[in-house]
């Protein structure tokens, strides 16, 4: 990887009139951000449905994309809806913050309009879709229907246990009874594609990659568990028999309860990790980069057993290493991987970084130890990593400021050499990029140096998260020359 930066911006972040980002008007605009200020990269947040919660590491289908980010100026356009349709519905009533609630009263009517004049229009075009995804897209849409049958309730939940546990005539039974939902939910995703890939190759004329996550793990109610549950830990009921979490640590004593069912790896290894190499391929129609999510259960995972209310009584249980790593580093030579590897560690997660020979991540914010070298320092940061201030996960600059004592921070004024009239978030954004880092991504909230209420996500909190949204005048001229004089100044300027 080049030197080089780029910026973390979640889709659902940019502004739009309906609520949430989508992949219309300022998608486009916010590559030409990055293009008119030196980036190389444009790193995005899960992009699939999401759940209760809200959460896109918490998705409904690792393949499909969240209808959602489907923009509705563009169906416009395309006479798939009239702008009465869409004018004088409720989206939410702050600008910087997404109503999901709102969102998801309107959303799918108006997108059932888009489907009942366009399901014909593209008719040829639809199928060769539906014929060109099969693999996961109808196990997807048929979910998608019977969720909506069951009243949206979790699969495990459903009364009628044949389809709950996927019996084929009763697949046969709803995917006659259910048809017309199926189709529409699969028509959402031939939208949904057919956008991203006139975003993807407009970004990519403009020189801009980008970087996508995979979580390591998917969710229980998805379409993935309840179509193929033999690649997951399940008892004959189909519920798991341990789930996935982190053990307690200083900061949690409970340690983290996440409910996410286990891989069941001897299975997978059986025909070589299939599943996986599916995945990827998957996520690579989207994606240049892939970060690995918590890459360190690749080498040994936390497993509490279901039911359990905290993740006090997990167990370490030993994971596939490099058996399943090394397939998917020698199967995709077109795509890189990044290795999401904070949190706990042990010598044998470093080993596996290192006979993975992926990139690690550094984030700035973990390294202002004043009694110590901290690895997270930035003179620390090796070059072969991705260096972060903070992600998705973290605090904006100024939330971490606030949040210090008066010794971390003054040592950190002192190492950064932090002046008032640069400020703390440019003055972090200077040295993530100097560091030896090949890559350095920087949060669009610092760049536009605002308070800890732009925080994306608190980690073990079950509201309040996933909802921040850029102002639809923040990217100015004068932004975008300015963090192109610090990429230029530490050599990632990509032109």
């Amino acid at each position: 990887m080049d030197r080089s930066s780029g910026v973390l911006m979640p889709m659902s972040s940019l502004p739009s009139p309906y609520g949430i980002g989508t992949m219309g008007r300022s998608a486009y605009q916010f590559v030409d951000f990055l293009k008119r200020s030196g980036q190389r990269y444009w790193q995005l947040l899960p992009l699939g449905p999401t759940s209760y919660g809200d959460s896109p590491y918490a998705s409904f289908s690792t393949f499909a994309g969240n209808p959602y980010y489907i923009d509705l100026d563009l169906l416009i356009r395309d006479k798939l809806l009239k702008k009465s349709e869409v004018e004088g519905l409720f989206w939410g009533a702050d600008e910087e913050r997404t109503d999901y609630g709102a969102i998801y009263v309107s959303r799918f009517a108006v997108l059932r309009k888009a489907y009942e004049r366009g399901a014909e229009r593209y008719a040829a075009e639809f199928a060769a879709f539906r014929a060109e995804n099969a693999s996961w897209l109808e196990n997807y849409a048929l979910f998608m229907a019977l969720k909506a049958h069951f009243g949206m309730r979790s699969w495990v939940e459903w009364e009628d246990e044949d389809i709950r546990l996927r019996k084929p005539e009763a697949v046969k039974k709803y995917g006659r009874e259910l048809a017309g939902d199926v189709s529409f939910y699969a028509f959402l995703q031939f939208l949904f594609f057919r956008q991203w890939n006139a975003l993807r190759a407009y970004a990519h004329e403009k020189g801009i990659l980008f970087i996508g996550d995979v979580p390591i793990y998917v969710a229980l109610d998805s379409a993935d568990v309840w179509s193929e549950p033999k690649y997951f830990q399940l008892d004959e009921d189909n519920l798991p028999v341990e789930v996935a979490g982190c053990p307690p640590d200083p900061f949690t004593a409970d340690g983290q309860l996440w409910g996410n069912p286990l891989y069941d790896y001897d299975v997978m290894k059986k025909d070589g990790f299939g599943w996986w190499i599916r995945r990827i391929e998957g996520v690579g129609k989207l994606y240049d980069v892939i970060r690995i999510d918590h890459f360190r259960g690749f080498e040994s995972y936390w497993a509490v057993p279901y039911g359990d209310e905290t993740a006090r009584r997990g167990r370490w249980k030993k994971g596939p290493g490099m058996e399943l790593v090394g397939v998917l580093t020698s199967w995709f030579h077109e795509l890189r991987f990044i290795a999401e590897d904070l949190g706990y560690t042990t010598p044998e997660v470093e080993k596996l970084l290192a006979d993975s020979g992926l990139p690690g991540m550094r984030v700035l914010e973990f390294g202002f130890d004043p009694t110590g070298d901290a690895p997270y320092m930035p003179h620390n940061c090796p070059k072969h990593s991705v260096c972060y201030i903070g992600t998705h996960d973290n605090e904006t600059v100024r939330g971490w400021i606030a949040c210090l004592d008066s010794r971390t921070r003054n040592f950190a004024k002192e190492y950064m050499h932090i002046t008032k009239e640069e400020g703390w978030c440019w003055g972090m954004i200077r040295a993530g990029m100097a560091t030896p880092s090949e890559l350095f991504v920087l949060q669009m909230q610092d760049a536009l140096e605002l308070p800890r209420e732009a925080r994306m996500n608190i980690p073990g909190t079950a509201s309040g998260n996933w909802q921040w949204r850029m102002k639809s005048d923040a990217l100015t001229p004068e932004l975008a020359k300015k963090l192109r004089r610090y990429t230029k100044l530490y050599r990632r300027a990509a032109n």
